[in-house]
């Protein structure tokens, strides 16, 4: 099996991690592209892992390369240059999302990040107390099926957040968010009048602007980076660690953005 065949069913995985590391769609698709166009060029620097390690730890050190010897390059991450870079600076945060979202064990961590296992553990902890640290929100959970949506709702109390309703169509989506304004949205696909999320996410977003989370059975269709996809998705079923990793970075996002936009009006 060629080197291109063995790391193909990997990819849609790494874009959803490139994004959910990066807090856009575009700057994580096109970093993903920027790795396999030098694997292909030279794939004698492809690391000497197992395929999924190897790709993982290439892209790792190529976009950690790049933003530290020259910067965020106009074009390549767009208006989230600030908050991409400041999303790699922790080595805990890498070594959160490897394990909780994408499924890697401590060990297989510790060979993608080229540390020890008992310093990808340190890092770990760390992560997770920073996950409590962070302020509360109430979110809004758009989902169709009783048990996911009070699973979600468990999940999000127990780090400290409110659910302020959980709505099962497009048009009760809208009304919940009218009614009270959320600081956080996790919304399946596809809901239960065969309406889609997507749809109510734009609707809400139309009236202010606000993080958002999709739920889905199907990731990977969502990560071919062939057009606009979603940015931050949680799988079906989904694991209680992904969940609170993924609603960590993407109200670690919101909060660089309320900052910045503070020091500018200041």
């Amino acid at each position: 099996m060629s080197l291109a065949e063995s790391i193909a069913p990997h990819l849609p995985h790494l874009r959803r991690f490139a994004r959910l590391l990066t807090g856009d769609q575009q700057s994580g698709d096109s970093a993903v592209a920027r790795v396999l166009q030098i694997i292909a060029a030279d794939p004698a620097r492809f690391p000497s892992l197992p395929p999924r390690l190897g790709l993982y730890q290439c892209f790792l050190e190529t976009l950690t390369r790049r933003y530290r010897d020259s910067g965020p390059t106009p074009g390549l991450i767009g208006d989230t240059a600030t908050r991409s870079l400041a999303a790699l600076t922790p080595e805990g945060r890498q070594a959160f999302l490897l394990v909780a979202v994408e499924g890697f064990t401590a060990q297989e961590a510790a060979r993608i990040l080229e540390m020890s296992e008992r310093r990808i553990n340190d890092l770990l902890k760390e992560a997770g107390a920073e996950i409590s640290r962070q302020i509360a929100t109430n979110v809004l959970i758009v989902e169709d099926e009783p048990l996911i949506a009070l699973d979600l709702q468990r999940i999000l109390e127990g780090l400290g957040h409110s659910v302020s309703s959980i709505a099962r169509t497009h048009k009760d989506a809208l009304k919940a968010a009218q009614i009270k304004k959320p600081g956080l949205v996790i919304a399946d696909i596809r809901l239960a009048d065969g309406s889609s999320g997507l749809d109510a996410v734009n609707d809400i977003l139309r009236s202010f602007a606000v993080p958002v989370v999709f739920v889905t059975a199907f990731p990977e269709k969502l990560a071919t980076g062939t057009g606009p996809e979603p940015t931050f998705l949680i799988p079906k079923p989904f694991r209680e660690d992904a969940v609170k990793a993924i609603v960590s970075q993407v109200l670690f996002f919101d909060q660089q953005a309320r900052q910045r936009a503070g020091a500018r009006s200041n």
